[in-house]
């Protein structure tokens, strides 16, 4: 089997399939090596039902000639003492930390196809740590100036305090109606204190707008990148425009305005740098303003939607005094009519008194 099995026996077999004309001859050599191998496995002392594996079969076939056929698994004495006095020769070159150790769910001797996935793995990582520094040094500010800096994050934390206010006083109205009271305030309380933080945080909002809109009125001013005019106006125009309207409007679609005029006001600043009328450093500030501002209103939308169906509605606040007064402009109305016409009815029968009394 094993002579069957080698590299020239395969060989023969596709020159015969490849040329059927010169089949006689090669069925005449593969007859000729048939009848070699039964002869050396007639003069060998193998046990013919001995268990042995293909490997050992073909180790037992290609020994070499010019020594005595030995039974596969017997011990050489001679060779085992011999092999025992050599000395293995050390490569502490060859050793490392990493040498020895394989992955879990990997295995030695991987092949091409799976060091094709380890090589991809390295550039997954390669990929996932250039984001990473990317991130790192987007926020690290490091070209922008340290005052500004200072005074912007200064100015982010009241809107950011407001919103974890919102979210806090959110927390306590829904502990006390699934367990009867507050953690730390009663549900009234809490109430009271998210209508008082409501307008605080929408009016503070709507300064840090129409304050993003001036600046562009201050490099205008300076003549920064040139003079553009009304083109640059516009920016801190609109910005205002559409900004202290939110004060008006309730507090969820307030808070969801404003997130889009944050937003739509980034993009402009964006494009402003690369056009050069602003400071290369301004774009990446303003970025992370942005989204330090616009993750505070995502939170208090959050808070909001947990008590959505436990919170009333402040009667102090804009939207419900411009809703309470149209609903009573249509009485005032008629009391004013009523009114009317009583003293219209009153002045009449005056008159006819003092006509009655003349006559």
């Amino acid at each position: 089997m094993a002579m069957l099995r080698s590299t020239a026996t395969r060989s023969l077999l596709r020159t015969l399939a490849a040329n059927p004309a010169h089949a006689a001859p090669i069925r005449q050599q593969v007859r000729s090596q048939l009848c070699t191998l039964a002869a050396r496995a007639r003069s060998q002392s193998l046990t013919p039902f001995a268990p042995k594996t293909l490997a050992l079969a073909r180790w037992a076939s290609t020994s070499a000639g010019s020594k005595e056929r030995r039974v596969v698994g017997d011990i050489d004495p001679q060779a085992e003492s011999e092999a025992a006095k050599e000395k293995l020769v050390p490569h502490p070159e060859l050793v490392s930390a990493t040498s020895s150790t394989h992955g879990i769910m990997s295995e030695l001797g991987a092949g091409p196809g799976e060091r094709g996935h380890e090589e991809e793995d390295a550039d997954m990582l390669v990929g996932v740590k250039a984001d990473m520094k990317t991130i790192r040094d987007t926020f690290s500010l490091g070209t922008v100036p340290r005052e500004a800096y200072y005074v912007g994050m200064a100015g982010v934390l009241p809107y950011l305090a407001t919103s974890i206010s919102t979210f806090y006083c959110a927390f306590e109205m829904k502990h006390a109606a699934e367990h009867g009271a507050g953690f730390l305030l009663d549900g009234k309380t809490a109430e009271f204190a998210l209508h008082v933080i409501e307008p605080l945080q929408v009016g503070y909002g709507a300064v840090i707008i129409s304050f993003l809109g001036a600046i562009h009125w201050g490099l205008e001013f300076a003549k920064y990148g040139g003079t553009h005019g009304y083109r640059r106006y516009a920016i801190g125009v609109w910005s205002t425009a559409l900004a202290w309207p939110t004060m008006l409007m309730p507090i969820e679609y307030a808070l969801i305005s404003q997130f889009l005029v944050f937003n739509f006001l980034y993009y402009s600043d964006a494009r402003a740098c690369r056009r050069g009328w602003a400071p290369q450093w301004y774009g990446v500030y303003r970025f992370v303003l942005t989204f330090i501002v616009g993750g505070a209103i995502v939170l208090s939308l959050v808070g909001r939607g947990q008590i959505s169906h436990l919170i009333g509605e402040s009667e102090h606040g804009p939207a419900n005094r411009i809703r309470m007064l149209r609903e009573n402009q249509g009485q005032s109305l008629v009391e004013e009519e009523e009114a009317r016409r009583n003293f219209l009815a009153s002045a009449e029968e005056e008159e006819e008194e003092e006509e009655e009394e003349e006559e």
